[in-house]
């Protein structure tokens, strides 16, 4: 059987997750985080697991070892997973698109709000220990690190688009347009 591949780009706290979760629920896709590769090896070192230092450590990861390195990390797990469906959750470099539109059936995907409804969202989340106490002075201050900078000239290449500023059930009955477009087709 074939499979899709959904490549979720967006800035922070657009619903990417959200939306990652429920193609999970509804559909058993398997997902992969590239942040979860960085918090793994922030748990193995016992360091907190706060956005500044998954930043730090993307930036050490990609200047010592190439910028593509997470990149082919999330290619080689999309294309070995025996699932029918893959998504792939914050993709936000050039170098990411390069390895996983290599892949068949690769499609990437834009997910995105207005910045002060992220900003809500992402104090209600918790993500990261200082997500419920950061302003929306410090948020839009964290758009210009280099993990966000990157972002909206890769989402301008996504072939499809996710509008999220609406409510939860909003965001499924796209997602599961998206599905009934790309699913048939593989």
């Amino acid at each position: 059987m074939s499979k899709i591949i959904l490549g979720f780009v967006g800035l922070m706290a657009s619903g990417k997750g959200t939306a990652a979760h429920y193609l999970r629920e509804k559909y058993g896709a398997d997902t992969f985080r590239f942040s979860t590769m960085l918090r793994d090896v922030l748990n193995r070192f016992h360091i907190a697991e706060t956005r500044d230092n998954i930043i730090k450590l993307s930036e050490i990861i990609r200047g010592t070892f190439g910028e593509d390195t997470m990149a082919r990390t999330m290619a080689l797990d999309a294309e070995t997973s025996a699932n029918h469906m893959i998504i792939v959750e914050g993709v936000r470099r050039e170098a990411d698109i390069a390895y996983l539109s290599k892949l068949p059936n690769f499609v990437l995907v834009e997910i995105f709000a207005e910045p002060k409804l992220r900003h809500q969202r992402l104090n209600l989340r918790r993500e990261n220990p200082d997500d419920a106490t950061k302003t929306f002075e410090q948020f839009m201050a964290d758009h210009e690190r280099s993990t966000e900078l990157s972002i909206l000239p890769v989402a301008a290449k996504a072939t499809e688009r996710i509008d999220n500023n609406g409510t939860r059930e909003q965001l499924r009955e796209q997602l599961d347009v998206l599905v009934k477009k790309y699913a048939g087709k593989v």
